[in-house]
């Protein structure tokens, strides 16, 4: 059988000023076209379908669109993911059912709906599905168990190998077993887009987590296309379906294609996903910038410009001359913000660190330093 594995689609999501639900349409055309080409038999959708727990109305209906339109002649099972509101999809489900959508809202034990087999899916396939989880969270099916009470990590485990278990008896040598599930194990590349609050030690799970039961383990949450490293049976991240911000500035974005038959290790490979303006970061004077105005035009900006002193038009300039602007800085040397402060005084950075010394008693951190030098001088160009 074949499987389209995608996931991350944060319908909603801007950037900046802009609103990019066309982008996001046209990707989720190409997913659609993309699952019609290949002729695949199931698609899993491994969570942040929405960028927010309550998504506008117009994004609720592009997103639930795009599912039930990749549901046509083929099942598509959905976890629910960080973004997610699982309570949501929870009450979607029994909506979306008869159309072949198969949503995941809480994570459920193995016999209470977190497996769905070929009576549901009309596929020979058993798939468990397992949404994000949340820390502090009980989970009722485990709470019993010794195993549970432990780090973030030994908790992911003990789920997924309740799921693993589960898998493979039902599965037995017949069915293909698959894992969709949406958490992040260690060691992966990790951008800047994903919400900090779920991707730090608290929310990292070992490769353990990852069972050596399922012949595919279909994973969301991190934004970067790859493998998981360490893992026991093959098992990637599909990837976001757009650049969410400049920390994905120049990465190819994809859905995997997955060949699996009973009894064998599945074959991966990529198909790309073409939709979406790219983003760019540009460095250079104003002259340097201005003058790739037409190369620039249609990408998604994050500009810095080198100048010799304050420019408070710099802003303005820039947003009328580029459309797709997100932002722009001032870039000053060193030596001239301490020259515009005289030699009478310290400078502000000085005074800073002076204050964090008084009040900490220690040297404030580089990075924080930095931040408070940046922020300086957005300040100093900002218009009056």
């Amino acid at each position: 059988m074949r499987i389209l594995h995608t996931a991350d689609w944060h319908v909603g999501r801007r950037l900046g000023r802009h609103d990019r639900t066309e982008e996001m349409r046209a990707a989720l055309d190409e997913v659609a076209r993309i699952a019609d080409e290949e002729q695949v038999d199931l698609i899993l959708v491994a969570g942040d379908v929405f960028d927010r727990a309550a998504p506008p109305v117009e994004s609720l209906s592009l997103g639930l669109t795009a599912l039930t339109r990749l549901a046509r002649g083929r099942p598509v099972v959905v976890v629910a993911g960080n973004h997610d509101a699982p309570e949501l999809f929870d009450a979607l489900a029994p909506l979306l059912r008869d159309r072949g959508v198969h949503i995941i809202g809480r994570i459920k034990a193995p016999d209470a709906g977190a497996l769905l087999g070929p009576g549901e899916l009309g596929v020979p396939a058993v798939v468990a599905g397992f949404p994000f989880l949340r820390e502090g969270r009980v989970i009722d099916f485990m709470a019993e168990t010794g195993t549970w009470y432990g780090a973030y990590a030994q908790k992911v485990a003990a789920i997924a190998d309740a799921y693993n278990t589960a898998l493979v008896e039902r599965a037995g040598t017949e069915l293909v077993p698959i894992l969709v599930a949406h958490f992040m194990v260690s060691g992966v590349r990790v951008g800047r887009s994903e919400r900090e609050l779920h991707i730090g030690d608290a929310y990292t799970a070992t490769s353990q987590a990852i069972p050596a039961g399922p012949q595919y383990v279909a994973l969301g949450h991190i934004h970067a296309p790859q493998p998981v490293p360490g893992a026991p049976v093959p098992a990637a991240y599909s990837g976001s379906l757009l650049p969410m911000d400049f920390g994905e500035a120049g990465e190819s974005k994809r859905v995997v294609v997955v060949d699996v038959e009973p009894g064998s290790l599945a074959t991966l490979r990529s198909v790309p996903i073409h939709a979406g303006r790219p983003l760019q970061q540009v460095r250079g004077t104003w002259e340097e910038v201005a003058a790739r105005a037409d190369e620039l035009a249609e990408s998604y900006l994050d500009l810095t410009i080198a100048v010799g002193g304050p420019d408070p038009e710099l802003g303005r300039r820039a947003a009328a001359l580029f459309p797709y602007l997100v932002r722009v800085r001032a870039e000053r040397p060193i030596t001239a913000r301490r020259e515009r402060s005289g030699d009478a005084r310290p400078s502000d950075d000085d005074l800073y660190a002076a204050f964090v010394r008084a009040t900490t008693g220690e040297d404030p951190p580089p990075g924080l330093a930095q931040l408070f030098g940046a922020t300086m001088e957005e300040v100093a160009d900002a218009p009056a």
